[in-house]
């Protein structure tokens, strides 16, 4: 991780080294940190920050569902994030922000606790290494989503993410380079950090956020499909629908849209036309090359 020098931590700038918290940090111990992952670009117009307000409010939406009081405004977390990057001068960098409940009292009740809150900002590269251009080999995890009621799965909780560590260690043990997870009754529900999308029959298919987080970058990609008449729905798919597939993507802000070109050792048909011009007119739009309602310049 290339370091930066500061972190906003409660409304104050704080070096990076410093940026520490208590050992007996609540969310530490008890999963119950919320967070968002967001992508700022290099443009000629500056740096700009996909989809800014969507995150917070996906953020705000995620402590309302786990019912974590926060003292900030959506306001003042989407200014910190801008104030952020122009503190430490960078003109691109993946952006973190977290509510987490701080050191106190122990014990699994929150009642009277409310968030602290964080912003740490670093240049993070392609998260799945070359896959944008050669795609990337998967697997169906042994580990499955939980039911969703038995866990808020649209709130970006950590504790969600036990599944995708253990999915993301088995799959890389496996040799591959990501992994899927089903749902509890089986059917394809998303990657580790991703959303998953396939291509039948000239229709882009993803699954429903009642297994899956409800992706922002998902949504780009359903919009953009919109923009060049690409028809798309949204319904339960099976790993066979999968393995038979046209074409077959992940999206999410760190996967950005890498196409996957191999599925529980069965070969995909290449990297496809439609995930190819999803992938050119989504990297246009984040690089200012075209005009979109979606960048936050900072």
């Amino acid at each position: 991780m290339e370091k930066t020098q500061w972190i906003w931590m409660n409304g104050t700038f704080v070096p990076w080294e410093q940026a520490t918290v208590h050992f007996l940090t609540h969310s530490l111990h008890y999963s119950g940190a919320l967070f968002e992952g967001i992508r700022c670009y290099k443009t000629r117009q500056g740096p700009a920050i996909l989809r800014l307000d969507d995150h917070i409010m996906r953020l705000y939406h995620s402590a309302h569902i786990m019912d974590m009081p926060v003292a900030w405004t959506q306001k003042h977390l989407r200014d910190a994030c801008i104030a952020t990057i122009r503190k430490n001068n960078v003109d691109e960098c993946y952006i973190r922000p977290l509510l987490y409940y701080g050191e106190g009292e122990m014990g699994i009740n929150t009642i009277g606790k409310t968030a602290d809150a964080g912003i740490a900002i670093w240049k993070w590269g392609a998260y799945l290494g070359d896959g944008l251009e050669k795609g990337v080999r998967v697997m169906t995890s042994s580990w499955r989503k939980p039911a969703p009621d038995a866990m808020p799965l649209n709130a970006k909780v950590s504790g969600n993410y036990t599944q995708a560590i253990l999915a993301k260690r088995e799959a890389k043990k496996m040799g591959y380079d990501e992994a899927i997870l089903l749902d509890a009754q089986g059917h394809v529900a998303e990657g580790p950090g991703e959303n998953v999308f396939l291509v039948a029959k000239g229709t882009l298919v993803t699954p429903p956020t009642t297994s899956a987080l409800e992706g922002i970058t998902r949504d780009t990609v359903l919009q953009l499909g919109e923009k060049y008449g690409i028809p798309w729905k949204i319904e339960q798919v099976t790993r066979d629908q999968c393995y038979t597939a046209d074409e077959l993507f992940f999206t999410g802000t760190a996967a950005e849209i890498t196409p996957i070109v191999e599925y529980d050792n069965r070969k995909m048909k290449g990297i496809g036309p439609l995930t190819k011009l999803l992938q050119e007119a989504f990297f246009r739009v984040v690089h200012g090359e075209c005009p979109s309602p979606w960048l936050t310049y900072a």
